[in-house]
């Protein structure tokens, strides 16, 4: 288990507290007042990807997100659960495809988006994962979704799909 106790795992927020294994890992807001656990092997974790559609450029304030799709029955809040608002919004890239965002209410972090078109998945945002040693291996993206909207000096990222508009499962089968 690598914990904030180990030489090297960062320390991003005001929480020292996370950890990952070989099938779990935390997820944590800047300030430490939500936590979840998240799972890093299938069933519960379904897929990765980023995203540069409006909506996530938007609520992300960047010029794309990069996301970690979750089975809502794999997804475990540690703390802080009642520590989240909810911002829903119906006038998504999908017209009428309410998306929900849960946001700490401490310190603003957006953790997650759940949406009407996926019932039963959450949507975590991959920079809330404490140990960000993932994000070069168990979370690296398998697949860009939306790059018709990519900005023009944002390069495809090696060895993932690129799909116009949202991918399917089918775009990510047989990648790692």
């Amino acid at each position: 288990m690598s914990s904030f106790d180990d030489q090297g795992f960062p320390i991003v927020h005001l929480s020292s507290d996370g950890w990952s294994t070989e099938d779990e890992a935390t997820a944590t807001c800047f300030c430490g007042a939500v936590q979840l656990v998240l799972p890093l092997k299938k069933p519960g974790l379904l897929n990765r990807h980023v995203c540069h559609c409006i909506d996530c450029r938007k609520i992300g304030s960047a010029f794309y997100q990069s996301n970690i799709t979750v089975d809502d029955t794999y997804l475990k809040h540690v703390r802080g659960e009642d520590n989240l608002s909810a911002f829903s919004e119906e006038k998504t890239i999908r017209a009428n495809a309410t998306m929900s965002n849960y946001f700490c209410k401490t310190c603003g972090t957006l953790m997650y988006r759940r949406g009407a078109r996926f019932p039963g998945l959450t949507i975590l945002r991959t920079g809330t994962v404490d140990d960000l040693s993932l994000a070069d291996t168990k979370l690296r993206p398998q697949v860009e979704q939306f790059i018709e909207r990519r900005a023009a000096w944002s390069k495809p990222i090696d060895s993932t799909a690129q799909v116009v508009g949202m991918h399917q499962p089918s775009d990510i089968e047989g990648i790692p």
